[in-house]
């Protein structure tokens, strides 16, 4: 018993160690915790939908099409844990933690990002449909299957890359797919020595001078090619939209919001003197009516919260508002499984037995009402969570997440860290001194069992 004891006190201190570790000290590159967009600040923005050209019953696609391609150019911006809902038929709320540029924002998510091929217009007939400084611009076609179609990036595939180093400076390098192979083999099969436009949207793309970026087709291109003449920033930008994929409608910000994280700053500092003040009275209590098991359940309690936040800043966990609640919840709910426990030894003691025996039977007569009362509470969390992915409520997720860490490491603390603790005692003589346990008279007497 004692050489388990051993190794179980010294897989806490290392666990200990490895929390404070972690919370303290700049590992795994996450220096701080992950705050929500209440607490952080960032930027808010609401897009609407243009489903005019979407077939009738298809637009409930359409919209969650637009949300994934969303997440991937919001994860090209870097942001941790950004919160991406459908409101209504047609519009998309985005809110972007710690990201301070509106516009760079904007560009990213919300560009059609369909990259257009045009050859130039031959004669008055034909109508062109870009004009600009070089001239007229009809769109580049080809057949397949018998059926005439435009060139575009949706033919290429989410593989683009952005290099340099050689005399010709930047390229964005593409390959086409199968469809998309057959059509640029056909188009700059026909136009060698012809320039070949490349439009987004109703502009010319322009290069790193300000000029549209017309190149010459020198031969035929049938599965790779370069576009060149961007600067590295707009190059690397494009790049990542491309990967990201092409909305399925057209989006037009209709909202935008800067939120300020001062307020959210002090948020977060008042709840972390509460949460000291609440914990510090919560371990004057538990010591002035339990003693020495009171003493051992603070320490498990600060065990309890360095592993908590460790798992917070490593999973990551964002905190919200919401989710600071679950986490102080969990707290209080870490601090009723003790009582349980030291109750249960209390009657142990009254029975005369000694501490180890008593320390045994009161874990295990405390298991079945810890189990049961944490079983609920996860079942609520995994509610809360449905409900919040639901109805893409993201505090509500928040709170149901970190009420479910909560409570999950607070049985850890209770069964294992508490109990190891206690038992260090177990024939000693601090051991045999049982008004240590309780405020109120123990009677004494031996164990038997």
């Amino acid at each position: 018993m004692l050489r388990r004891n051993t190794v179980v006190l010294l897989l806490i201190a290392a666990i200990f160690a490895f929390s404070a570790s972690a919370v303290f000290l700049p590992m795994f590159g996450r220096e701080n915790l992950t705050l929500g967009l209440d607490l952080k600040g960032g930027i808010h923005l609401v897009y609407k939908a243009d489903l005019s050209a979407i077939v009738p019953g298809a637009q409930a696609q359409a919209m969650d099409s637009a949300i994934a391609v969303i997440e991937k150019r919001v994860n090209a911006l870097g942001v941790t844990e950004p919160a991406i809902q459908k409101q209504g038929q047609d519009r998309i709320l985005v809110d972007l933690p710690g990201i301070s540029e509106v516009e760079k924002a904007k560009n990213l998510i919300g560009q059609t990002a369909l990259l257009e091929f045009g050859e130039q217009v031959t004669s008055d007939t034909e109508q062109a449909k870009w004009t600009d400084e070089l001239g007229k611009w009809k769109s580049a076609t080809g057949t397949v299957n018998g059926q005439a179609k435009e060139l575009t990036s949706s033919y290429f595939r989410e593989n683009t890359y952005v290099s340099t180093g050689d005399l010709r400076g930047v390229l964005l390098n593409f390959e086409w797919n199968d469809e998309g192979s057959k059509l640029s083999e056909q188009i700059t099969g026909r136009l060698k020595d012809k320039p070949l436009g490349i439009f987004l949207g109703d502009q010319p793309l322009r290069g790193d001078d300000g000029r549209p970026i017309a190149p010459i087709v020198r031969d035929t291109i049938t599965t790779r090619g370069v576009i060149e003449g961007l600067s590295l920033a707009e190059a690397e930008t494009l790049s990542k939209l491309l990967n990201a994929g092409r909305l399925p409608v057209p989006l037009t910000t209709i909202s935008e919001e800067s939120v300020s994280p001062i307020l959210g700053s002090d948020f977060v500092d008042r709840s972390i003197k509460a949460g000291i003040i609440g914990i510090i009275m919560v371990m004057v209590f538990m010591v002035i009516y339990y003693r020495l098991p009171g003493f051992l359940a603070s320490l498990s309690l600060v065990f309890y919260g360095a592993l908590v936040l460790a798992l917070f800043k490593l999973i990551p966990v964002t905190l919200t508002l919401a989710g600071i609640g679950g986490f102080v919840l969990s707290v209080g709910m870490a601090v009723d499984a003790n009582v349980l426990i030291f109750e249960r030894m209390k009657e142990e003691f009254l029975t005369g037995r000694t501490l180890g025996a008593a320390i045994e039977a009161g874990f295990n007569r405390a298991w079945t009402a810890i189990r049961d009362s944490n079983i609920t509470t996860f079942i609520v969390c995994f509610i809360l969570y449905w409900l919040g992915s639901a109805t893409t409520n993201a505090p509500v997720q928040g709170f149901a997440v970190t009420l479910f860490v909560g409570v999950a490491v607070s049985m850890f603390t209770a069964l294992v860290v508490t109990k190891g603790l206690l038992r260090l005692f177990v024939g000693t003589s601090i051991g045999a001194k049982v008004s240590l346990f309780s405020i109120h008279p123990i009677r004494s007497g031996k164990s038997n069992v």
